[in-house]
């Protein structure tokens, strides 16, 4: 893997350092984000909430706010229209916990990730008119919706969007759309969540109410669904996961604290990192593999108990889900050694019969990190393939789908994430004209693996000092990534000792400090590392809490012996 040592604007970082007086490290993490100019670096380094925006800042917040205000005064049932992931859970709960707490006769809809598929559906709508519902607030879907809010429409029912994916080139019918990417939108935060969008409703709705342990208890939610849908952890997302962070640290609420227990979770403080890779996988289990229901229920229930007999469950289908994405990975791995050839094309798209379409954007994405490509990963059943991409930086997947749109019956997503849905037999059609435009965005050298080192350290550098002014940047994800440093000449004090069959753990040492350092997924290379000899290491650096002592570690992105 190329290591990229990041380039950097010295006087930048000088300047930077000195106006705020902060360790030169922090000063040029700042520069390499694009943050030079000191008052937003403030902004950055001291997140508050008086920078959560005005919601009123939305196009059409105020007609969705009178609109629901009319709905509870008059005792109207409203139904809150969801999405199966963790951000449009999140959303869900959120609003439920709102519209509830105002009075309003409120109850949400799930669709069924297998039976029903991504987004609204006119028949909801019919049945939902049927049942006495007059207001319908869909959370992150419906922008893109005409014929579900046409039917709604015809019925009167009103509808209030509330959603953060791309506008078509006409916006459909509704009483309301909320969404900061609307063409006329003045909103200063363009990449909300659709967890983010529903909170600007629920601010709007509550006002001054919003304040204090109520407030916390939104964000912790929020955060949640804010980080599990990868958006940037920068501006307004930044402001919300870091007081949802802080708030985690008194977990009322049953749900929330099933969760963590079943997660290991229950006594250690939350990071971005937790929340993205041990909380929304068990949280996305129960969508991919059932009905995301039980995570509403698990959101909603006061009964620890019962809440601990739903956690126990969200567990047991992210089990599932990890066999059933490895099986097909194993699929996948021997069509491509029987293919060879594949490895010379800019992209991939493999197709299997009756594979889970639950864990086919978990596929896709494992598929574009081993082969650094994007990638289309398709399940075949009753001569129709669902599908979803994953992709690469360089390359926009929304993009790629809408210039071949005529082959589809649905599709959707984003620049890095797409789903779709088109006829078996057109699927060759597809894997060709996928990969000719991808010839026509990529050079070669963006096929190639790389690692962006944000900075170079010696090994007497790396100590808690170190850690403690790098988590002034946290929390780290999408857009503020964890900051990679590179050491070299680093000896090998023992020999390598492999963990779970999959880890490898390292102890290095530079002069007379030493290091304990872990690469996850890594003990394939333990056969290559003897004790003395010397390594570059690239890294992230990482406490490590075991039997109640706390540790520094490295957590080791690449090794170069």
């Amino acid at each position: 893997m190329r290591w990229q040592i990041s380039e950097v604007d010295g006087d930048a970082v000088a300047r930077l350092g000195r106006e705020l007086d902060i360790p030169n490290i922090i000063a040029r993490l700042l520069v390499l984000r694009g943050i030079t100019d000191p008052e937003t670096a403030q902004r950055f380094l001291h997140p508050a909430l008086y920078q959560l925006h005005n919601p009123f800042l939305l196009a059409d917040m105020k007609t969705a706010v009178e609109r629901l205000r009319r709905a509870l005064e008059h005792r109207e049932k409203i139904l809150i229209y969801g999405d199966y992931d963790v951000d449009g859970t999140m959303a869900v709960v959120i609003l439920l916990a709102a519209l509830r707490g105002l009075g309003g006769e409120v109850e949400a809809y799930i669709p069924h990730r297998l039976s029903d598929g991504y987004g609204m559906r006119a028949a909801v709508m019919e049945e939902a008119a049927a049942k006495g519902v007059r207001v319908v607030v869909s959370v992150d879907t419906g922008i893109r919706e005409h014929e579900a809010l046409i039917r709604a429409r015809e019925l009167g029912l009103d509808c209030i969007v509330t959603d953060h994916h791309l506008p078509g080139e006409n916006l459909p019918p509704a009483c309301a759309i909320l969404n900061p990417q609307r063409a006329d939108s003045g909103y200063p935060e363009k990449v909300l969540a659709g967890v983010g969008v529903a909170f600007k409703l629920v601010q709007a709705l509550l006002g001054e109410r919003l304040c204090g342990r109520l407030l916390q208890s939104y964000l912790k939610v929020v955060a949640i669904g804010t980080v599990a849908d990868v958006v940037p952890l920068l501006g307004e997302n930044r402001v919300i996961t870091r007081f949802g962070l802080e708030a985690f640290r008194q977990p009322s609420q049953a749900g929330l604290r099933a969760l963590l227990e079943v997660s290991g979770l229950g006594d250690r403080n939350i990071s971005a990192g937790d929340l993205a890779f041990r909380l929304a996988p068990r949280l996305n289990a129960a969508g991919r593999m059932q009905d995301a229901r039980d995570v509403i229920d698990l959101f909603t229930c006061s009964d620890l108990e019962k809440a601990r007999e739903i956690a126990g469950r969200l567990e047991t289908l992210n089990r599932d889900r990890q066999r059933i994405e490895d099986g097909i990975l194993r699929e996948i791995a021997e069509k491509m050694d029987r293919q060879p050839e594949k490895r010379q094309h800019y992209s991939i798209v493999l197709a299997g019969e009756a594979w889970h379409r639950g864990v086919l954007g978990i596929v896709a994405q494992r598929v574009v990190e081993r082969y650094h490509r994007p990638a289309l990963i398709l399940s075949v059943e009753n001569g129709m393939g669902v599908g979803s991409g994953r992709s690469i930086r360089a390359l926009h997947l929304l993009d790629a789908l809408a210039s071949m749109q005529e082959l589809f019956v649905r599709y959707g997503g984003h620049a890095r994430a797409a789903g779709f849905t088109l006829p078996a037999d057109r699927i060759g059609e597809l894997e060709t004209r996928f990969e000719q435009y991808a010839r026509e965005i990529l050079k070669p050298i963006d096929l190639e693996p790389s690692l962006r080192v944000d900075a170079e350290v010696s090994g007497h550098d790396i100590d808690w000092t170190l850690y403690e002014a790098l988590e002034t940047l946290a929390p780290f994800g999408c857009g503020n990534p964890t900051p990679v440093l590179a050491a070299r000449d680093l000896r090998l004090v023992v020999g390598p000792r492999i963990l779970q069959e999959k880890h490898l753990k390292l102890r290095v040492a530079r002069g007379p400090r030493s290091f304990d350092a872990i690469g996850w997924g890594m003990a394939e290379q333990g056969a290559m590392l003897v004790a003395g000899q010397t390594l570059d290491l690239a890294f992230t650096l990482d406490q490590n809490v075991f039997q109640d002592t706390t540790t520094l570690r490295l957590v080791v992105s690449e090794i170069r012996g």
